[in-house]
C-alpha cells in the first residue's frame, strides 16, 4: 500500500511539474536525442556496504566501462598527515581546504588504489574518460573557500595513478576553464555520447552546460545546451545521457525531512534541448540501507557495442562514522519520453 500511495503522489508531481513554465534554454548546434530512463521501474544493486579508502561520506562516483572500474569522490579523512604537512590535518580544514580522496573499485565494489586530490573541491560530482589504456578523471579544482568548505572553480583532467597525491598545480593536470566568471564548477561525462556537462553558479543562478568532449580537449569552448537548475532540494549530483539531464536530490535518514524507510530523495529529468522538467520520481532503491543519504549519479554502458543500453547508477552512503560505507544501484529501462509521461498521469 505504501509503494502505491508514494507512487500516486509521485505521479501527480510530474503532472504538475510538465505544466510549468521552461526554465531558459538553448541547443543551437545539434539536438541532443536519446531515450529517457524509466526511474519508476526496479532498480538492481551493483554494490552494496563497500569500504573506501577513507572512512568518510561518498561525495559521487563514475564508472569505466572500458576497464571495468568504479571511482568514488570522498572528502578526505582528518587525522591524516600527507607528505610535506607539519602534522595531522583535521576533517573540518580538510574541507575547508577541498581536500579529497579518490577510490578506485572494481565492479563487485573491492577496493584496488586510491590518489589525494588537495584543493580541489567538494566533489559533488566527477566523471571519466578513456583513451586507449589511460583512464582520465575529470573533477573541479581550484577550490575556493566558501563558508565553511571549498568549491571547485575550474575542471581538471587527469590520469589515475595509484597512491599519487595532486594539487591544482601538478603537471599531470589539464584544467579547463569553460565558462568564465562562475564557480562551484562540477562535471560529469556522457561516454556514450562523447559529451561533458558542467554545473556552474553564474550570477548566484546554477546552470548546466553541455559540451562536445573532443572539442574541449581542443579548448574549443562553445556548448551545443544550456539549461537553468530547476528547482530541486538538497542537491546530490548530476549525469547526462544524449537528450536528458538527470539531478539528483535527497538528504540521510532523520534530516531535512527524510523519514525512513520511503526518505526524501528524487530524481529529476531534464529535457536538454528545451531545457524542460518531463519527469520527476521519488527513489526507493536500497531503503533498507542505515543512514542511506544519496551521493552521486553516473551513466553506466555494459556493453561498448550497445551504447543505447545504459544503465543510470544512483550513490547512497550507509553505515556510521568513523566507517561510511558506499552502495551503487543502476536502472536499465529507457523509454521515449512521452510513453513516461502518459505511464506516470495513470499512475
Amino acid at each position: 500500500m505504501k509503494r502505491w500511495v508514494s507512487k500516486w503522489v509521485t505521479g501527480l508531481a510530474v503532472i504538475s511539474l510538465l505544466t510549468t513554465a521552461a526554465p531558459m534554454a538553448y541547443a543551437e548546434k545539434s539536438s541532443l536525442k536519446s531515450k529517457m530512463f524509466d526511474l519508476s521501474a526496479p532498480a538492481e544493486q551493483l554494490i552494496r556496504d563497500k569500504e573506501l579508502h577513507n572512512g568518510t561520506v561518498m561525495q559521487s562516483f563514475a564508472i569505466d566501462d572500458v576497464h571495468q572500474r568504479i571511482y568514488v569522490l570522498q572528502l578526505m579523512a582528518g587525522g591524516q598527515q600527507l607528505p610535506g604537512e607539519s602534522g595531522p590535518v583535521s576533517g573540518a580544514q580538510r574541507d575547508k581546504n577541498g581536500d579529497m580522496t579518490l577510490t578506485q573499485l572494481d565492479l563487485e565494489g573491492n577496493k584496488l588504489g586510491y590518489m589525494f586530490l588537495k584543493g580541489f573541491g567538494h566533489g559533488v560530482q566527477m566523471g571519466v574518460e578513456t583513451d586507449g589504456d589511460t583512464t582520465y578523471l575529470w573533477t573541479e579544482t581550484d577550490s575556493v573557500t566558501e563558508g565553511s568548505s571549498g568549491w571547485g572553480t575550474q575542471l581538471a583532467r587527469f590520469p589515475f595513478e595509484n597512491s599519487k597525491i595532486l594539487t591544482p598545480d601538478s603537471e599531470e593536470l589539464q584544467k579547463h576553464q569553460l565558462v568564465e566568471g562562475v564557480d562551484r564548477t562540477t562535471v560529469n561525462i556522457d561516454q556514450a555520447n562523447g559529451l561533458l556537462t558542467m554545473r556552474y553558479r553564474q550570477d548566484g543562478a546554477f546552470r548546466f552546460g553541455v559540451f562536445e568532449l573532443d572539442k574541449v580537449l581542443r579548448q574549443e569552448y562553445e556548448p551545443i545546451a544550456d539549461v537553468a537548475q530547476p528547482s530541486v532540494g538538497t542537491f546530490q549530483g548530476f549525469a547526462s545521457y544524449g537528450g536528458y539531464l538527470y539531478l539528483l536530490e535527497g538528504n540521510s535518514y532523520g534530516s531535512s525531512g527524510s523519514v525512513e524507510p520511503t526518505g526524501n530523495t528524487y530524481v529529476t529529468v531534464v529535457n536538454l534541448n528545451t531545457g524542460k522538467v518531463v519527469d520527476k520520481q521519488l527513489i526507493t532503491a536500497g531503503t533498507d540501507l542505515s543512514f542511506r543519504e544519496p551521493e552521486g549519479l553516473a551513466v553506466r554502458i555494459p556493453d561498448a557495442k550497445h551504447p543505447q543500453k545504459a544503465e543510470l547508477g544512483i550513490g547512497f552512503a550507509s553505515s556510521f562514522t568513523p566507517l561510511r560505507l558506499a552502495n551503487v544501484f543502476t536502472f536499465d529501462r529507457l523509454l521515449p519520453e512521452q510513453a513516461i509521461v502518459n505511464k506516470n498521469s495513470k499512475d
